[in-house]
């Protein structure tokens, strides 16, 4: 199976699981990671030019009026993943978080076996959100359940992080005192 073949695979997959929500998993579609302004028209700038990175995977939330917003994006990488991967990977993440600062990014993995994540991802893929691991190319009713909860909480995380950052100044805003971003091993 190929690497785009997989991805559709799990992208039906996960559209089955998150039937009931308002929630879609795309497949192969950019999403812009840098915003530059050529020039100005008195204050104003126009108009902003955008260069978009393709991502894998990308959760997005339908709202009202056709709007939707990307929520998480997921890498897939199979068999194996190289220093560059995680590099490049975690660069991209990065990227996409400067213009969308609400998004949780992660990274899936085939055909692992029973190989453990590598530790090369640990060290360079730092702005990777959560990283996950299948033995085969099918995950077993574990492994989908534990994507699909992961996927879950990081859409929630990323519901709470746009309402901590947009609306920091209302007057009727939650109050938080503390931030903490656990970890979490399985």
């Amino acid at each position: 199976m190929t690497e785009n073949e997989w991805t559709t695979f799990v992208q039906a997959l996960l559209n089955d699981e998150l039937v009931n929500e308002s929630l879609e998993v795309r497949a192969l579609e950019k999403l812009p990671y840098a915003m530059e302004v050529r020039h100005y028209r008195g204050k104003s700038p126009e108009p902003p030019e955008t260069m978009d990175y393709q991502t894998d995977l990308m959760i997005v939330e339908n709202c009202p009026d056709s709007i939707w917003k990307p929520r998480l994006i997921i890498e897939l990488k199979v068999k194996s993943v190289t220093t560059h991967d995680a590099i490049t990977y975690s660069q991209k993440a990065f990227a996409h978080k400067s213009v969308h600062p609400y998004l949780r990014y992660g990274i899936l993995m085939a055909d692992r076996r029973h190989y453990p994540l590598p530790g090369r991802l640990y060290r360079h893929g730092v702005y990777f959100d959560f990283m996950a691991s299948w033995v085969g190319y099918e995950p077993t009713e574990d492994e989908l359940q534990g994507l699909v909860s992961i996927i879950r909480d990081e859409v929630e995380a990323s519901r709470s992080l746009e309402e901590i950052i947009y609306n920091s100044r209302s007057r009727s805003r939650a109050h938080f005192t503390y931030l903490h971003r656990p970890l979490k091993l399985y």
